[in-house]
């Protein structure tokens, strides 16, 4: 399972890709405001520039028209990005047409199985379940993830699942047993994967022991 950034903080993302492991980002004009950056295209092209891989960005507009122009424009910012096109009747027209035009595209705020068949069918590269919000209204986000995963495998769709909205380390582990391709994560939970008290309290006695064994073989 690959690890992408859900974050437009530019810090963020250079940090993670210092650390190797982040293969993508994915932002939205929400996340782009919480950051203050009033320029999108500016932002995107940077953080193309320190991110190799996929970089999603979303469109605003819920009228195909303007959406497919939107998208157009933002396809040709940097050879990574991807469009996020939002799991609508609108969006799945978009999502078809841009599909044809080579233009790829992150279906999201995917709730159901269904939606996911439609966008893998109309030729999403990628399908965003979002596992946190459904968990807000009772339901088991990640049982959403298992159900796409399943299909997309059984008829052998190219359409490659991220796990979305994810709040915390154990929604990484539900992801990867699940078989998500992808999970993207807020960059404090991505350094909660790497953290666990054992490892520090091992560390600090490996350290302490070190100085000591120092400081004895000075005498």
């Amino acid at each position: 399972m690959r690890i992408f950034l859900d974050t437009a903080n530019i810090e963020q993302i250079r940090q993670g890709a210092k650390l190797g492991v982040v293969g993508g980002v994915t932002t939205n004009p929400s996340l782009m405001m919480k950051e203050g950056l009033a320029d999108y295209e500016a932002a995107v092209k940077e953080i193309c520039s320190i991110i190799a891989g996929p970089v999603s960005v979303e469109v605003v507009s819920e009228e195909p028209a303007e959406m497919l122009k939107q998208a157009r424009k933002m396809a040709k910012w940097a050879p990574n990005v991807i469009i996020k096109i939002p799991a609508t009747l609108a969006g799945l027209e978009v999502t078809s047409t841009l599909a044809k035009e080579k233009i790829k595209v992150n279906l999201t705020l995917c709730f159901s199985l269904n939606q996911a068949i439609l966008g893998a069918t109309a030729g999403a590269a990628f399908i965003s379940p979002f596992v946190g919000r459904l968990d807000d209204i009772g339901h088991n986000g990640m049982e959403l993830v298992e159900d796409i995963v399943t299909v997309y495998d059984y008829y052998n769709y190219a359409t490659e699942v991220i796990a979305a909205s994810i709040r915390h380390p154990q929604h990484c582990i539900a992801a990867a047993k699940a078989g998500a391709h992808i999970a993207t994560v807020p960059y404090s939970v991505l350094i909660q994967m790497m953290q666990h008290p054992l490892t520090d309290n091992g560390v600090a006695r490996f350290m302490a022991d070190w100085k000591s064994a120092a400081q004895k073989s000075k005498k």
